[in-house]
């Protein structure tokens, strides 16, 4: 059981936890904790303020965990243990203070209390409502990794360390309430797993140890059709396959990430995704294949603040080393590509715009035209890999009758995603009219503010396939 940080933000959602978890305690759970509501935010306020001021406080991350205590009526001995943390804490923040440099292992550390914390007073609430809880800290139970901090990687052994510190645990009665995100590496630096990181902790403890279900509990019904801020009536969807689920997470969806879900895809454990605010809703259940008839649609979305890059070169008609080249570019300057349409000679592919682009002109246009054109936005639709053909009629029938020029249009090798590329400002209108189309919704969209229709000529220019 998998609690993100809105489920265990304060006293009340801490009292919410404890009774899913005693409503499954006869299925000897293992519970997998995120840092306390904004607590990782605060702290990386308090480094930058450590930095750029040489200020230090954390006061406001004190109050949201000397707050919760008291609201729980926790005993002096958590209080103790928590303001040895907060010591340890603000120590590092002196240190930074006085560099006036925070690097990759200190970033590591420091964000590394949030979860710490977290575990140890959720940990205390449960042991007083007379659960046989233990709060642990990841690299307790078997958690090792490489030293590549902010993203790093486990290491094999953690997989059979795991496995051998959980069975015997569970085995004995005792309720393991474990820190996310967070291990160690071979020296013993703490080190973060990056994005997604604390539900990869969960489903690398679950293939671990063979459990039947990870159930990762969070601030929303399950999966959505849509973006519930950009849809109203965005619906919950029953279930998804672990590929389905790894596209939608890719392109916007604020689901499970793609690296949470290899571990449960190399076993076959499902996954639940549920809402600790609402645990009545049936919420999403991801697994291997879903049963049953096959909807047309199964979500729409997006993601916005793309750029989009065309490279033409007539000069290397019919080689077969172009596109190699131009690969070997985007790997030599450490960028990763969402999208990408080919031909003999043209390359068309979508870049976060969070990159550095300042090499692509200087690099590729040795050997092609480049064009790089931001604003862009990747619109998805994940669906019926067997009728992507209506799929794609009836999506482009949407963009004509809206007036939106679609840029790119590229379809992933697991056959179950359709994306288009469509300028920034279009895309919120675009998911909400293919929803109100697909999924049969009186949906009304939003004012089409800035969603200009572009000329036929611009139109003519603009579009690939």
């Amino acid at each position: 059981m998998k609690f993100g940080g809105s489920s265990v933000a304060d006293a009340e959602r801490l009292r919410a936890m404890a009774e899913l978890v005693k409503a499954q305690i006869k299925n000897r759970p293992v519970l997998v904790l995120s840092a306390m509501g904004n607590t990782t935010d605060y702290i990386l306020a308090a480094a930058n303020a450590a930095i750029n001021n040489g200020f230090v406080s954390i006061e406001n991350i004190e109050d949201i965990h000397l707050r919760t205590i008291k609201d729980l009526e926790l005993d002096a001995a958590l209080q103790r243990e928590v303001k040895e943390l907060f010591y340890e804490l603000g120590s590092l923040l002196t240190g930074i203070s006085l560099t006036r440099e925070l690097t990759g292992r200190t970033r590591d550390c420091l964000v590394s209390f949030g979860e710490r914390l977290s575990v140890r007073i959720a940990a205390s609430y449960l042991q007083s409502l007379k659960l046989n809880a233990c709060a642990l800290d990841s690299w307790d139970v078997g958690f090792v990794s490489d030293s590549n901090f902010g993203q790093a990687e486990l290491r094999n052994e953690t997989w059979v360390r795991i496995a051998s510190s959980l069975k015997t645990l569970t085995a004995s009665g005792v309720l393991p309430v474990i820190t996310g995100f967070i291990a160690k590496d071979e020296n013993g630096n703490i080190t973060t797993l990056g994005r997604g990181g604390s539900d990869l902790s969960a489903t690398v403890i679950a293939a671990a140890c063979k459990a039947g279900e990870v159930q990762v509990w969070k601030d929303v019904d399950g999966i959505l059709s849509a973006d519930p801020r950009l849809v109203k009536d965005a619906r919950p969807v029953e279930k998804v396959s672990y590929e389905e689920a790894a596209e939608l997470a890719y392109f916007g969806a604020q689901v499970l990430h793609p690296r949470a879900m290899q571990p449960c895809m190399k076993t076959g454990i499902p996954v639940l995704v549920k809402n600790s605010f609402n645990p009545q809703a049936p919420g999403t259940k991801i697994e291997a294949l879903c049963e049953g008839k096959t909807p047309l649609i199964r979500a729409i979305t997006s993601k916005k603040n793309v750029t989009l890059v065309d490279i033409v070169s007539t000069r290397m008609l019919g080689q077969s080393g172009f596109l190699a080249q131009v690969f070997s570019e985007f790997s030599k300057n450490g960028v990763s590509v969402d999208m990408v349409a080919t031909s003999e000679v043209s390359v068309s592919c979508t870049l976060d715009a969070a990159h550095d682009i300042g090499w692509i002109n200087r690099d590729l246009s040795r050997y092609a035209d480049v064009e790089v054109r931001g604003d862009k936005a990747i619109v998805t639709i994940i669906g019926d890999v067997n009728r992507s053909s209506v799929i794609l009629h009836r999506a482009f029938g949407v963009c004509e009758k809206e007036g939106i020029c679609v840029q790119m249009v590229s379809q992933g090798a697991s056959k179950v995603n359709i994306s288009f590329i469509v300028d920034d400002i279009q895309a919120p209108h675009l998911v909400q009219a293919l929803h109100a189309h697909f999924f049969a919704a009186q949906v009304k969209p939003a004012a089409k503010a800035g969603a200009a229709k572009p000329d036929a000529g611009a139109k003519a220019k603009n579009t690939k396939a």
